[in-house]
């Protein structure tokens, strides 16, 4: 809750004006089991691994949750041969078969979406009113949308007879563990294909749960094979010469090197990189929704989202209107216990990427930009910043150009739709966009000029799995959900 007292701001000085307030978490811990250590899932068992085990870190406390086994080499060709040997079997199984498994996957999903997500958000530091409201709904949507297409793969457009390419190889990220699973795994198997999947580093826990599902739908030994460690595991998964499809969510950085190590491969790739994205309000927007949808473009699930909209355009008519109701809008948001319900923004994944969020934000104040962030205390322990937002930033400016992936908003201003779409395409990104107007032709002639491979109109971050998500330029290539997502999964048929 929002109480008053006393408190430090993020520049350093004593205030009076409210502050932030943790309640006891009404979400228990207690509905889930985790173990001491965990072990690698492959060929439908859990195995020692025999790299050194890491351990995975509670964000919001900087407690160790549990040991975690690293795959070496030889663990990540068993997971590959398991999952080679399982492919013969899956994917002459008929498409209404592999169908029930997937059905049935989503509902355990479904029957356990609580311990889902309590889990990820104790491993992850997002709100548990969104890894329950939307992350863990929206992962099940995926396998039940998938499931659906198991059978009728022949009317995707892709030819009429269209077949699997065998062992997909998927790394992902920290920032969504469960859904860029089911964004990677369901497609995978609806089309016939076998899976390894490695998770992230500071988030294997939720992957290796779903690897309990899998058991208990019976999935058949080797379809979803699991190994986990950190970079190197990844490189050695996609490296790996018995793959013959990678499918990566995560830096741009690293969607680079992958892109060359599958260079002269018959490798097929799906690449969702970083992105930068521009959220662009006319004059003529209802300022009151806009607001709400800035807020949820930057501040969702911490800013650890690819396609946030971390550059917010305003037309400058209202530029001055929009801020005071942003700023004021920003001051009611609720930082701290994840597991608390009230909790609008949780903890910052890791150190590492707190203290790259920080070091950025002190770039922007060094470059000139005005910063401001709400009377907000922070608890003592754990990994936290608060809602950010950066005036008088220019397009030179790095916080404007470099993804930061935190709770940092740089606000631009434009005059005309020319310029507003001259700005927004200025970055080596293109993953998404924004705009708010009234004016049905002013959405319609704004999508077609931005780069982006997602142009959201009048909302922001909504995502269902029939509509198919991607980018453009530095953002990657293909896409991942809807039929289009289907053919980085498929030969096209004769």
């Amino acid at each position: 809750m929002v109480s008053t007292g006393s408190t430090t701001e993020a520049s350093g000085t004593t205030t009076g004006a409210p502050v932030f307030d943790y309640a006891p978490a009404p979400e228990s811990r207690a509905i889930v089991d985790i173990k001491p250590s965990y072990g690698l899932f492959i060929d439908g068992e859990f195995v020692d691994g025999h790299g050194t085990s890491f351990k995975t870190i509670n964000p919001a406390t900087e407690e160790t949750l549990a040991e975690i086994a690293e795959a070496d080499e030889a663990d990540v060709d068993r997971a590959v041969r398991a999952a080679r040997k399982a492919f013969r079997g899956w994917s002459r199984m008929p498409g209404r078969e592999r169908a029930k498994y997937l059905y049935r996957i989503a509902r355990i999903i479904q029957e356990r979406s609580r311990e889902l997500a309590v889990l990820e958000s104790i491993d992850n530091g997002k709100p548990i009113k969104e890894s329950r409201d939307v992350d863990v709904p929206i992962m099940a949507a995926h396998f039940f949308y998938h499931a659906g297409w198991a059978d009728k793969l022949e009317y995707a457009g892709l030819g009429s007879n269209p077949q699997p390419l065998g062992v997909a190889a998927q790394v992902i990220p920290w920032n969504f563990p469960l859904l860029m699973l089911a964004w990677k795994i369901a497609p995978a198997l609806a089309c016939g294909n076998t899976v390894v999947l490695k998770p992230a580093e500071t988030t294997p826990l939720t992957a290796l749960l779903f690897a309990e599902i899998c058991q208990q739908a019976d999935l058949p030994p080797g379809v979803v094979n699991f190994v986990t460690g950190a970079g190197g595991t990844g490189q050695t998964l996609v490296s790996h010469p018995d793959v013959d499809k990678v499918a990566f969510t995560g830096s741009t950085a690293v969607g680079k090197a992958i892109a060359r190590s599958i260079a002269g491969t018959p490798k097929k790739a799906t690449l969702e990189l970083g992105g930068k994205a521009a959220n662009i309000v006319f004059d003529d927007a209802p300022i009151d929704q806009a607001v709400e949808g800035i807020v949820s473009g930057i501040f969702f699930n911490q800013g650890h989202v690819c396609c946030a909209g971390s550059r917010l355009l305003l037309q400058e008519s209202i530029a001055d209107e929009a801020m005071a109701k942003l700023k004021r809008r920003m001051s009611t948001l609720r930082v701290g216990d994840p597991l608390d319900k009230n909790t609008d923004i949780g903890a910052i994944n890791s150190a590492a990427q707190l203290a790259r969020i920080r070091a950025l934000a002190e770039i922007g104040e060094d470059e000139g930009a005005e910063r401001w962030s709400p009377p907000c205390e922070l608890p003592s322990s754990g990994y936290w910043f608060p809602p950010t937002v950066f005036t008088g930033v220019s397009q030179a400016h790095r916080i404007a150009r470099e993804e930061i992936f935190g709770p940092v908003l740089s606000v631009l201003t434009f005059r005309t739709p020319a310029e507003a779409v001259e700005k927004a395409n200025n970055t080596p990104y293109g993953l998404s966009a924004g705009v708010w107007t009234e004016k049905g032709s002013l959405i319609l002639h704004m999508a077609d000029q931005l780069r982006a491979g997602v142009v959201w109109a009048n909302t922001f971050n909504k995502f269902d799995p029939a509509s198919p998500f991607g980018g453009y330029k530095e953002s990657g290539y293909g896409r991942e959900g809807g039929r289009q997502g289907l053919a980085g999964y498929l030969k096209a048929g004769i």
